[in-house]
């Protein structure tokens, strides 16, 4: 699925991190691909049949939550995949090393956790200030955060239990396990290899061009670079992209809650 380059050693302070192998350009682009092209695929040719399908009031925002959770949920299976032929294993351990997932480490001491983690505080607020860049020019059906605020969003959620399940399972794929775990905690420490100290930048630029489910957002999607790659790769761990992409999800779940319990 991905072809292997060379194999590096990195250190943070005094101790030496685990040996991720770098990832060719053509290995770079095979994952992205794995990622962006089920996405796009499903939005845009499953979504508009699932509709057809199903009918009634709401059918293309029930396909299109549906269709966009197995997405995410296959980025997560792809990165257990990938780790698992470069590593043998799946311990948690080697998880937790080869996909960075853990506290932040200052550049500068080595240390870890504490103080840092306040980090996340203004990069919240940066990954905010997207939503002021113009989109590109779509149909605003297609915006969930519209949909919402509209009177047909408004009698699909009411009482949605259910629905309400879906979106926080989409949510933890979108924003835990699914593309940030593949983009900041798997291909952001193989990219080195081919970009170098601007390996950050680039994951940004692919980041925001994978979404083909949302090609109208890409522009502002480039933030993504500032607030998700640049802190990933300066601190050496994807938590904090996590936490930082996780906001989104916070704030998509309060404004549906109302609706819910309005039923």
């Amino acid at each position: 699925m991905t072809s292997i380059r060379t194999t590096t050693t990195r250190r943070t302070g005094t101790s030496p991190e685990a040996n991720i192998p770098q990832l060719s350009p053509r290995g770079i682009a095979g994952v992205w691909a794995a990622a962006a092209l089920p996405m796009g695929v499903l939005a845009w040719v499953f979504a508009p049949w699932f509709a057809n399908q199903l009918g009634g009031p709401s059918a293309f925002a029930r396909s299109m939550i549906t269709a966009l959770t197995i997405g995410l949920a296959w980025q997560f299976v792809l990165v257990l995949l990938l780790v698992r032929r470069e590593q043998g294993t799946l311990r948690w351990s080697v998880l937790r090393e080869v996909l960075w997932l853990r506290a932040p480490t200052s550049p500068k001491s080595g240390r870890r956790g504490g103080r840092l983690w306040l980090i996340a505080l203004p990069l919240i607020a940066l990954a905010a200030a997207k939503d002021f860049i113009p989109k590109l020019p779509h149909a605003q059906s297609l915006d969930f955060f519209t949909f919402i605020g509209t009177a047909d969003g408004s009698e699909f959620l009411s009482g949605a239990w259910d629905w309400l399940a879906v979106l926080i399972v989409m949510c933890i794929f979108n924003t835990v396990i699914g593309e940030e775990l593949l983009f900041r905690g798997y291909l952001l420490p193989r990219m080195a290899g081919v970009f170098g100290r601007y390996d950050w930048v680039a994951n940004g630029v692919i980041f925001a061009a994978y979404h083909l489910h949302r090609w109208w957002a890409i522009p502002g999607l480039l933030f993504g670079t500032l607030t998700y790659a640049w802190p990933a790769k300066r601190y050496r761990s994807a938590l904090v992209s996590i936490v930082v992409h996780s906001a989104q999800s916070v704030v998509m779940i309060v404004l549906v809650l109302p609706l819910v319990l309005g039923g």
